[in-house]
């Protein structure tokens, strides 16, 4: 085993069922590997499992003949406990004054800096050196800066994968210097059968709330998770009832270091909702919120439309400054405030 301490290991899980294709036609051309590969698609359908899965292919020392790893040889065995001294993983964390790595908002130029470092050096296992960053759009301006010159002149036998939700934010100047490969979404039946068969009960439902990804769905299905569903849908349901700071202070109570996380939950909500509003109010039926059919078809009568995608526009807003260090009750008590001024007074059911 290798001498990594905890914040530098790397969690190996399995190739999900709807890459398995994908991964194959990927590594049938390992001789042509790029020097950097952009994973790009939704949140939650497991494009951090393909490129572990490619790392762990790339640097198996017995490799099948179609290309994916052996699962027996020892580098195999190194990224399955994760302490593969070849692998490194860039995520948005920081070392605190104890030399603890801790959450941040972004992922900051010395952890690219520390990436650059490892890149120059001589591989243990003689195969390669891989870096993974997740998600590669949380990387701040000065990061992405830095490894520009990585990306443009790689040391031989060194490969980094990207994995990003929303491509859009990463600087043309990465992307440019990477192959892309969106990574495959399973159809409703695949996502469907894969929760069952980890005990998770009402699938479909959650498959719903989730749009189709299935590791969200799997995420959402905790029960705390879905308590402040039902809470926040239950007020959004009556917006001339709704109290922002009621809601606010509800988020108040979670401890500190929750909030960031149930704000990001809310706005999650509110754009799914938002989002279901619309198509409703457009003749079409919910996506995300099937059963909450009949009060969007109430709400959908009343809402003034323009101001409802106004509304939208501002949530999508939101959901990028995350991040931020701002506070969780404020926000949440501004967002709710706006969605009751989407319902014009005096316009009935």
């Amino acid at each position: 085993m290798s001498d990594l301490s905890d914040d530098q290991r790397i969690y190996w899980h399995p190739l999900l069922p709807w890459h398995a294709a994908a991964a194959t036609a990927a590594l049938a051309a390992r001789a042509r590997w790029p020097h950097a590969l952009l994973i790009t698609g939704r949140k939650g359908i497991g494009k951090r499992s393909l490129a572990l899965h490619f790392a762990r292919s790339l640097l198996c020392e017995d490799p099948r003949p179609d290309g994916n790893a052996c699962g027996r040889c020892p580098s195999c065995g190194y990224v399955a406990a994760g302490a593969h001294p070849d692998l490194r993983l860039i995520e948005p964390a920081e070392r605190d004054d104890d030399g603890n790595m801790k959450p941040t908002e972004a992922i900051l130029v010395d952890r690219i800096r520390e990436l650059i470092e490892f890149a120059q050096l001589t591989t243990h296992r003689q195969r390669a050196k891989i870096a993974l960053i997740a998600p590669a759009e949380a990387m701040n301006t000065a990061a992405a800066n830095a490894l520009l010159k990585t990306l443009e002149e790689p040391p031989p036998s060194t490969y980094l994968l990207l994995v990003s939700d929303q491509s859009g934010r990463l600087p043309a100047t990465i992307v440019s210097r990477c192959r892309i490969l969106p990574a495959p979404e399973p159809d409703p039946e695949a996502a469907a059968a894969w929760l069952e068969a980890r005990s998770v009960e009402h699938a479909q439902l959650l498959l719903a709330q989730a749009g189709g990804a299935p590791l969200l769905a799997l995420d959402l299905a905790d029960p705390a998770v879905q308590l402040e569903r039902e809470a926040l849908l239950d007020a959004l349901v009556q917006p001339e009832r709704l109290s922002p700071v009621a809601f606010g202070a509800r988020l108040d109570a979670y401890p500190r270091d929750q909030r960031a996380a149930r704000l990001a939950d809310a706005v999650y909500w509110l754009l799914a909702w938002t989002a279901d509003l619309a198509a409703v109010a457009s003749g079409g039926a919910p996506r995300f919120n099937p059963d909450r059919r009949d009060a969007l078809a109430r709400l959908a009568a009343r809402v003034a439309q323009v101001a409802l995608f106004r509304y939208y526009r501002t949530l999508l807003r939101q959901r990028e400054l995350l991040g931020h260090p701002l506070q969780p009750r404020l926000v949440a008590e501004s967002l709710l405030f706006e969605y009751r001024a989407v319902f014009p007074r005096g316009r009935g059911p």
